[in-house]
């Protein structure tokens, strides 16, 4: 892990991210990347060039005293931090600035649904989520470490997740001593009888050239799949949850929709999400 980009609005939940990323950085030395998103104003897309450069060069300035503020850290000494302003409103461009950078994680903060305005509300940082292609660690609180035992990983061992289910377990096992392949069974959709599951196990695992003896395997039932994983990672006392996601392009029950949202907004421990 060389770099790693923290996008922050200056608030509480951004100092949880940055401090997240100051620890992954000292364990993996790696390079942080602290990308604020430029909040223009709509009208200012509607006024003349003069005035768009005067508000543009004042927020600017505003910023750069923030992060001036914001960085001066004890924990962040020794590390190679680099502050970056980013000209848009839009958070999908995180995803585009993190493939632009060569990024290997994205580490931002969120407080999940909230009515208050800023980038670390729940649906802002669905939308992070959803649109990138680079891993992304959601933390609510600065976790206890980032030297994680034990992360559950959600799967529906299908052989078009086996590339996101080896490139996530390539990401995990460097953050992790221990992950868990958890296949949660449903009772109305898609339920497997105990062969059935373990059967497609043992087909998966031999499609992706996995073994058993080396990753670890866990099946429940639930009535959901939000369910399912928080509980059984609550249960095991995990220090954080993985999804694989499929954006909206959901090719299975199990990935469709805005589960790995939904699991970013409810779960309280860390959520680390790829997209498939």
């Amino acid at each position: 892990m060389k770099k790693i980009i923290i996008p922050v609005d200056f608030s509480k939940h951004s100092e949880y991210a940055l401090e997240t990323a100051a620890d992954l950085a000292k364990l993996h030395n790696a390079e942080l990347v602290v990308m604020h998103m430029l909040e223009l104003s709509e009208s200012i897309y509607t006024t003349s060039s003069s005035q768009k450069s005067e508000e543009t060069a004042f927020m600017l300035m505003v910023a750069n005293k923030k992060f001036e503020s914001f960085l001066d850290q004890p924990y962040l000494e020794g590390i190679d931090v680099t502050p970056v302003i980013k000209h848009h409103k839009v958070l999908k461009e995180v995803s585009k600035a993190a493939k632009e950078l060569d990024a290997d994680l994205i580490v931002i903060g969120s407080r999940g649904h909230s009515e208050h305005d800023g980038i670390f509300t729940g649906s802002n940082t669905e939308k992070v989520v959803r649109y990138s292609e680079t891993p992304v660690l959601v933390v609510k609180s600065k976790p206890d470490t980032v030297d994680f035992n034990n992360i559950v990983l959600a799967t529906d061992f299908i052989e078009e997740s086996i590339p996101a289910v080896k490139n996530a377990l390539e990401t995990l096992q460097k953050l992790s001593k221990k992950v868990t392949l958890l296949h949660i069974n449903l009772p109305n959709l898609g339920f497997l009888s105990t062969d059935e599951i373990d059967e497609k196990i043992e087909t998966f695992l031999e499609l992706s050239h996995l073994k058993q003896t080396e990753i670890n395997i866990a099946r429940i039932a639930d009535h959901s799949v939000e369910d399912g994983v928080l509980s059984y990672a609550i249960k095991q006392k995990a220090n954080a949850v993985a999804m694989i996601t499929h954006g909206r392009k959901g090719l299975s029950h199990f990935f469709g929709g805005s589960l790995s949202e939904d699991i970013v907004n409810h779960s309280k421990l860390p959520v680390i999400t790829f997209k498939l």
